[in-house]
Protein backbone atom coordinates (compact mmCIF):
# COMPACT_ATOMS: atom_id res chain seq x y z
CA UNK A 1 0.00 0.00 0.00
CA UNK A 2 2.72 2.71 0.75
CA UNK A 3 4.54 2.14 -2.72
CA UNK A 4 1.01 2.84 -4.34
CA UNK A 5 0.76 5.62 -2.11
CA UNK A 6 4.22 6.59 -3.71
CA UNK A 7 3.48 5.79 -7.02
CA UNK A 8 0.44 7.72 -6.76
CA UNK A 9 2.25 10.87 -5.75
CA UNK A 10 4.79 10.52 -7.76
CA UNK A 11 7.22 10.29 -4.84
CA UNK A 12 10.43 8.74 -5.07
CA UNK A 13 10.27 6.14 -2.28
CA UNK A 14 10.16 2.74 -1.83
CA UNK A 15 9.06 0.79 1.06
CA UNK A 16 10.42 -2.87 1.87
CA UNK A 17 10.43 -5.54 4.39
CA UNK A 18 13.80 -6.87 6.30
CA UNK A 19 13.25 -9.70 8.92
CA UNK A 20 15.63 -8.45 11.98
CA UNK A 21 15.92 -11.06 14.83
CA UNK A 22 15.41 -9.59 18.43
CA UNK A 23 19.32 -9.39 18.91
CA UNK A 24 19.82 -7.54 15.93
CA UNK A 25 17.42 -4.01 16.69
CA UNK A 26 20.39 -2.10 17.39
CA UNK A 27 22.36 -2.74 14.30
CA UNK A 28 19.12 -2.44 12.30
CA UNK A 29 18.58 1.00 13.99
CA UNK A 30 22.26 2.06 13.05
CA UNK A 31 21.41 1.11 9.95
CA UNK A 32 19.00 3.57 9.47
CA UNK A 33 21.34 6.16 10.47
CA UNK A 34 24.10 5.06 7.80
CA UNK A 35 21.75 3.70 5.27
CA UNK A 36 19.96 7.04 4.97
CA UNK A 37 16.21 5.70 5.41
CA UNK A 38 13.62 8.45 5.52
CA UNK A 39 12.26 6.21 8.07
CA UNK A 40 10.67 3.02 9.15
CA UNK A 41 7.76 0.99 10.40
CA UNK A 42 8.04 -1.36 13.10
CA UNK A 43 6.00 -4.79 13.95
CA UNK A 44 6.08 -7.52 16.60
CA UNK A 45 7.99 -8.44 18.41
CA UNK A 46 10.01 -5.11 18.00
CA UNK A 47 7.53 -2.66 19.04
CA UNK A 48 8.96 -2.09 22.48
CA UNK A 49 12.62 -2.72 22.37
CA UNK A 50 13.25 -0.20 19.77
CA UNK A 51 12.63 2.65 22.09
CA UNK A 52 15.77 2.04 23.66
CA UNK A 53 17.39 2.81 20.40
CA UNK A 54 15.66 6.02 19.29
CA UNK A 55 17.12 9.54 19.81
CA UNK A 56 13.56 11.04 21.02
CA UNK A 57 9.94 9.23 21.43
CA UNK A 58 6.85 10.93 21.20
CA UNK A 59 4.97 11.42 24.38
CA UNK A 60 1.93 9.33 23.07
CA UNK A 61 4.11 6.52 22.00
CA UNK A 62 5.19 6.70 25.18
CA UNK A 63 1.99 6.52 26.94
CA UNK A 64 1.50 3.61 24.74
CA UNK A 65 4.64 2.19 25.90
CA UNK A 66 5.36 1.15 22.18
CA UNK A 67 6.84 2.46 18.91
CA UNK A 68 5.65 1.22 14.83
CA UNK A 69 7.04 4.49 13.25
CA UNK A 70 10.81 5.91 13.17
CA UNK A 71 11.49 9.22 11.01
CA UNK A 72 14.93 9.78 10.47
CA UNK A 73 15.13 14.07 10.47
CA UNK A 74 18.27 14.14 9.67
CA UNK A 75 20.31 11.70 11.67
CA UNK A 76 18.04 12.02 14.33
CA UNK A 77 15.69 8.98 15.00
CA UNK A 78 12.42 9.92 16.36
CA UNK A 79 9.41 7.27 16.73
CA UNK A 80 6.41 7.66 17.04
CA UNK A 81 2.85 5.06 17.35
CA UNK A 82 0.07 5.63 14.89
CA UNK A 83 -1.41 2.04 15.84
CA UNK A 84 -4.11 3.79 17.88
CA UNK A 85 -4.62 7.02 16.07
CA UNK A 86 -5.12 5.28 12.97
CA UNK A 87 -8.12 3.44 14.87
CA UNK A 88 -9.33 6.67 15.76
CA UNK A 89 -9.17 8.05 12.26
CA UNK A 90 -10.85 5.25 10.72
CA UNK A 91 -13.40 4.73 13.21
CA UNK A 92 -14.62 8.58 13.07
CA UNK A 93 -14.32 9.05 9.10
CA UNK A 94 -15.98 5.81 7.96
CA UNK A 95 -18.83 6.38 11.00
CA UNK A 96 -19.09 9.89 11.86
CA UNK A 97 -19.30 9.02 15.63
CA UNK A 98 -18.91 11.86 18.22
CA UNK A 99 -16.45 10.04 20.42
CA UNK A 100 -17.47 13.14 22.97
CA UNK A 101 -20.91 11.34 23.62
CA UNK A 102 -19.89 7.53 23.64
CA UNK A 103 -19.55 5.48 26.63
CA UNK A 104 -16.83 2.77 25.34
CA UNK A 105 -16.28 -0.84 26.74
CA UNK A 106 -12.83 -2.37 25.73
CA UNK A 107 -12.37 -6.38 25.25
CA UNK A 108 -9.05 -6.93 25.96
CA UNK A 109 -6.22 -5.01 28.01
CA UNK A 110 -2.87 -6.24 25.26
CA UNK A 111 -1.04 -3.78 23.16
CA UNK A 112 -3.85 -3.45 21.18
CA UNK A 113 -6.47 -2.16 23.47
CA UNK A 114 -3.24 0.15 25.27
CA UNK A 115 -3.11 2.06 21.46
CA UNK A 116 -6.19 2.34 21.05
CA UNK A 117 -8.18 3.34 24.50
CA UNK A 118 -4.90 5.98 24.81
CA UNK A 119 -6.02 7.70 21.41
CA UNK A 120 -9.85 7.15 22.06
CA UNK A 121 -9.33 8.97 25.38
CA UNK A 122 -7.27 11.93 23.80
CA UNK A 123 -9.64 12.22 21.01
CA UNK A 124 -12.29 12.68 23.46
CA UNK A 125 -13.90 10.22 24.89
CA UNK A 126 -15.12 10.45 28.35
CA UNK A 127 -16.10 6.71 29.71
CA UNK A 128 -14.50 3.74 29.18
CA UNK A 129 -15.03 0.35 30.73
CA UNK A 130 -12.33 -2.61 30.11
CA UNK A 131 -12.94 -6.07 30.25
CA UNK A 132 -10.04 -8.77 30.04
CA UNK A 133 -9.92 -12.47 30.61
CA UNK A 134 -6.81 -11.29 33.44
CA UNK A 135 -8.65 -9.19 35.70
CA UNK A 136 -5.16 -8.09 36.63
CA UNK A 137 -4.06 -6.66 33.20
CA UNK A 138 -7.26 -4.76 32.84
CA UNK A 139 -6.72 -2.95 36.27
CA UNK A 140 -3.04 -2.61 35.21
CA UNK A 141 -4.29 -0.60 32.40
CA UNK A 142 -7.04 1.38 33.76
CA UNK A 143 -4.24 2.74 36.30
CA UNK A 144 -2.10 3.67 33.89
CA UNK A 145 -5.10 5.31 31.08
CA UNK A 146 -6.38 7.12 34.40
CA UNK A 147 -3.08 8.21 35.40
CA UNK A 148 -3.02 10.53 31.89
CA UNK A 149 -6.00 11.02 31.94
CA UNK A 150 -7.53 11.85 34.97
CA UNK A 151 -10.68 13.39 33.79
CA UNK A 152 -12.03 10.71 31.91
CA UNK A 153 -14.08 7.75 33.78
CA UNK A 154 -12.24 4.48 33.79
CA UNK A 155 -13.50 1.29 35.34
CA UNK A 156 -12.96 -2.49 35.19
CA UNK A 157 -15.50 -5.34 34.83
CA UNK A 158 -14.95 -8.91 35.07
CA UNK A 159 -15.41 -11.02 31.57
CA UNK A 160 -18.59 -12.60 33.50
CA UNK A 161 -20.43 -9.15 33.65
CA UNK A 162 -20.13 -8.23 29.97
CA UNK A 163 -23.67 -8.75 29.44
CA UNK A 164 -24.37 -6.15 32.18
CA UNK A 165 -21.89 -3.74 31.08
CA UNK A 166 -23.58 -3.44 27.62
CA UNK A 167 -26.59 -2.03 28.73
CA UNK A 168 -25.20 1.53 29.26
CA UNK A 169 -22.50 0.73 26.44
CA UNK A 170 -22.84 3.04 23.21
CA UNK A 171 -19.57 2.31 21.92
CA UNK A 172 -18.10 -1.56 21.69
CA UNK A 173 -14.25 -2.01 21.19
CA UNK A 174 -13.21 -5.51 20.26
CA UNK A 175 -9.21 -5.74 20.29
CA UNK A 176 -9.19 -9.96 21.25
CA UNK A 177 -7.97 -12.28 18.54
CA UNK A 178 -11.53 -14.07 19.42
CA UNK A 179 -13.19 -14.76 16.10
CA UNK A 180 -10.20 -14.37 13.84
CA UNK A 181 -9.56 -17.11 11.40
CA UNK A 182 -9.79 -19.88 11.68
CA UNK A 183 -12.03 -20.14 14.39
CA UNK A 184 -14.42 -17.36 12.52
CA UNK A 185 -17.44 -18.70 14.43
CA UNK A 186 -16.37 -17.60 17.65
CA UNK A 187 -17.33 -14.07 19.55
CA UNK A 188 -16.73 -13.01 22.90
CA UNK A 189 -19.98 -11.32 23.27
CA UNK A 190 -22.90 -13.22 23.35
CA UNK A 191 -26.08 -12.16 20.71
CA UNK A 192 -28.30 -11.67 23.08
CA UNK A 193 -25.95 -8.69 24.70
CA UNK A 194 -26.09 -6.58 22.14
CA UNK A 195 -28.33 -3.64 21.09
CA UNK A 196 -29.22 -1.33 18.55
CA UNK A 197 -28.01 1.19 20.37
CA UNK A 198 -24.52 0.28 20.15
CA UNK A 199 -21.62 0.95 17.10
CA UNK A 200 -19.83 -2.41 17.28
CA UNK A 201 -15.90 -2.29 16.15
CA UNK A 202 -13.73 -5.19 15.64
CA UNK A 203 -10.42 -4.70 15.06
CA UNK A 204 -10.17 -8.00 13.26
CA UNK A 205 -9.88 -7.95 9.74
CA UNK A 206 -9.73 -11.75 8.85
CA UNK A 207 -12.39 -12.18 8.24
CA UNK A 208 -13.64 -8.77 8.00
CA UNK A 209 -17.18 -9.85 9.02
CA UNK A 210 -16.24 -11.58 12.34
CA UNK A 211 -19.24 -13.31 14.45
CA UNK A 212 -19.73 -10.31 16.46
CA UNK A 213 -20.44 -7.90 13.34
CA UNK A 214 -22.65 -10.25 11.65
CA UNK A 215 -24.21 -10.40 15.00
CA UNK A 216 -24.31 -7.09 15.48
CA UNK A 217 -26.08 -6.35 12.43
CA UNK A 218 -28.75 -8.65 12.96
CA UNK A 219 -29.88 -6.58 16.33
CA UNK A 220 -30.02 -3.66 14.71
CA UNK A 221 -26.32 -2.14 15.66
CA UNK A 222 -23.93 -0.13 13.26
CA UNK A 223 -20.87 -1.63 12.81
CA UNK A 224 -17.21 -0.85 12.01
CA UNK A 225 -14.43 -3.61 10.50
CA UNK A 226 -11.16 -3.65 11.43
CA UNK A 227 -9.39 -2.89 8.34
CA UNK A 228 -9.89 0.34 8.64
CA UNK A 229 -7.07 0.72 11.10
CA UNK A 230 -4.83 -1.10 9.28
CA UNK A 231 -4.91 1.27 6.73
CA UNK A 232 -5.25 4.47 8.51
CA UNK A 233 -2.33 3.27 10.46
CA UNK A 234 -0.55 3.07 7.32
CA UNK A 235 -1.27 6.28 6.17
CA UNK A 236 -0.26 8.26 9.44
CA UNK A 237 3.06 6.63 8.69
CA UNK A 238 3.12 7.76 5.28
CA UNK A 239 2.26 11.52 6.26
CA UNK A 240 4.92 11.29 8.87
CA UNK A 241 7.31 10.59 5.98
CA UNK A 242 6.69 12.37 3.36
CA UNK A 243 5.09 15.47 5.03
CA UNK A 244 2.01 15.12 2.49
CA UNK A 245 -1.39 14.10 2.96
CA UNK A 246 -1.92 10.37 2.21
CA UNK A 247 -4.14 8.87 -0.61
CA UNK A 248 -6.25 7.03 1.50
CA UNK A 249 -8.38 5.57 -1.61
CA UNK A 250 -4.90 4.20 -3.59
CA UNK A 251 -4.00 2.82 -0.50
CA UNK A 252 -6.85 0.78 0.78
CA UNK A 253 -7.44 -0.08 -3.03
CA UNK A 254 -3.74 -1.86 -2.82
CA UNK A 255 -4.58 -3.39 0.19
CA UNK A 256 -7.95 -4.43 -1.49
CA UNK A 257 -5.98 -6.08 -4.15
CA UNK A 258 -3.48 -8.07 -2.15
CA UNK A 259 -6.57 -9.40 -0.13
CA UNK A 260 -8.43 -10.54 -3.37
CA UNK A 261 -5.71 -12.08 -4.51
CA UNK A 262 -4.55 -14.03 -1.92
CA UNK A 263 -7.82 -15.27 -1.44
CA UNK A 264 -7.92 -16.42 -4.74
CA UNK A 265 -4.10 -18.37 -4.81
Amino acid sequence: MHNRAFAELGINFRYAAFDIEPGQVREAVEAIRALGLRGVNVTIPHKVTVMDYLDEVDAEARAIGAVNTIVNDGGKLIGYNTDGRGYVRSLTEETGVDLSRQSALLLGAGGAARGVAVALLGAGLASLVITNRTREKAEQLAEHLQAIHPQASITVQPTERINEALVDATLLVQTTSIGMHPNVEASPVSKEALHERLLVSDLIYNPMDTKLLRDAKEKGAHTHQGLGMFIYQGALSFEYWTGQPAPVDAMREAVWDALRSRQQA
